[in-house]
């Protein structure tokens, strides 16, 4: 019955996919490549998810994965609205963050020596930005970008050699992030908050854009940044330096972490009233309980009425992309990709995404037809076939 219950699910959703797709061979290749990163293969190229498949060759995948007529943002489309559809709270927070993938060479687009979030440090890679959701219910992406440094979109021969459309200039990470929730808050994404770190969170455009849209946010900041109290100018720093510690403070445990509830102390220092009626600004700080020095600020927008254990929890939940990185990474490949192209890129990541949005929302739907298909999955037993293809070629099989 579990397996029935999780292959209608994932029949639904790709019948639902499937009118973003204008050719049927495309249709029945993106099924079966999110069929392949929902399996237990262990890593998810097109080799293995094509060994797996039973298909002769990889070619069909890379065929559809490097040539298929440009669709992803379609697809992202139809992910976004199952998203709401199953996991959609009005109380929910979006939350901003980016990931490295690291590579070899200057083919793969976007790549260049740059610091990763992954490596914790610069190494040779692309990076993503990406937009998450996160509810009572659960937490997965509505969004996807690739960020292109100056050193490619100032290079159109370039650009063009990996694919990128005529019409994509440079953008920052935080400009890519205010469109992507452009683009949730346009399709009415039933989401109350904004959370992100300090990359982000200093950006003004798109702290101003929230405002005007009337959506709460709760953005890391650095020390370097200032801020304005009372229509004086402050250094963050300065602020965080001028707590006493004995002042009053709010504890409360923000999310359950590897080793328990993640338990701190908050301090909410009022703005001053906004240019919306009954809104006003704070910077919200947090504070170990093992080190109080050890201080973080957060600029706030919301209603008046909110308290400081509000802002926390959502300031908490920040962390939840990072589980939704994780999670994608070992789940369904998402990092797996073997591709250098824009297109390319865009198919793999989004379908990869919509492969973790399907689990999470199993999870949360039919947990155990979510945990048979975790010890399972809806792939055939291994021919061998593409074993036999790379043998013929003196290929490894490894």
């Amino acid at each position: 019955m579990d397996v029935q219950r999780w292959a209608v699910a994932l029949d639904d959703l790709v019948a639902r996919i499937g009118r973003c797709f204008r050719r049927s061979e495309s249709r029945q290749h993106a099924r079966e490549y999110l069929v392949g990163l929902l399996s237990s293969v262990e890593r998810k190229n097109v080799w293995q998810l094509a060994e797996a498949l039973g298909q002769p060759t990889p070619y069909a995948l890379q065929q559809f994965l490097n040539k298929g007529p440009s669709d992803a943002d379609d697809v992202r489309d139809e992910m976004r609205a199952y998203v709401v559809e199953h996991l959609g709270d009005e109380d929910g927070v979006m939350v901003v963050d980016e990931t490295g993938f690291l590579k070899k060479g200057d083919k793969s687009v976007g790549v260049q020596r740059q610091y990763s979030g992954t490596a914790g440090r610069v190494e040779n890679c692309q990076v993503g930005v990406f937009l998450t959701c996160a509810t009572a219910k659960g937490s997965t992406f509505l969004d996807r970008a690739l960020y292109l440094p100056r050193s490619w979109t100032d290079d159109r021969e370039r650009c063009e050699a990996a694919g990128v459309p005529d019409d994509v200039t440079f953008a920052t990470k935080p400009e890519l992030a205010q469109a992507m929730l452009d683009r949730a808050l346009d399709a009415r994404v039933p989401a109350k908050w904004v959370t992100s770190d300090c990359v982000y969170g200093e950006h003004a455009p798109l702290r101003a854009d929230l405002e005007r849209r009337r959506v709460a946010y709760v953005l890391a900041v650095s020390r370097k940044m200032q801020v304005s109290i009372d229509e004086q100018v402050f250094r963050v720093s300065g602020l965080l330096e001028s707590l006493e510690p004995d002042e009053s403070w709010t504890r409360c445990s923000i999310a359950d972490g590897s080793k328990g509830p993640r338990v701190y102390d908050w301090r909410g220092i009022p703005m001053g009233a906004s240019e919306a009626p009954g809104w006003s600004h704070w910077l919200l700080v947090r504070r170990s309980i093992t080190d109080p020095t050890d201080l973080t600020a957060y600029l706030c927008f919301a209603p008046d009425d909110t308290s400081e254990e509000a802002l926390a929890r959502v300031a908490g939940t920040r962390w939840t992309i990072e589980s939704c990185f994780e999670e994608a990474k070992g789940e369904v490949g998402l990092d797996h990709y073997e591709v250098r192209g824009w297109a390319a890129w865009h198919r793999h990541i989004t379908l990869a995404c919509l492969a973790h949005a399907f689990l999470v929302v199993l999870r949360a739907t039919e947990p155990e037809a979510a945990e048979t298909l975790k010890k399972g999955g809806p792939l055939p037993a291994l021919t061998g076939s593409l074993k036999a293809f790379k043998a013929r070629r003196g290929l490894s099989s490894a």
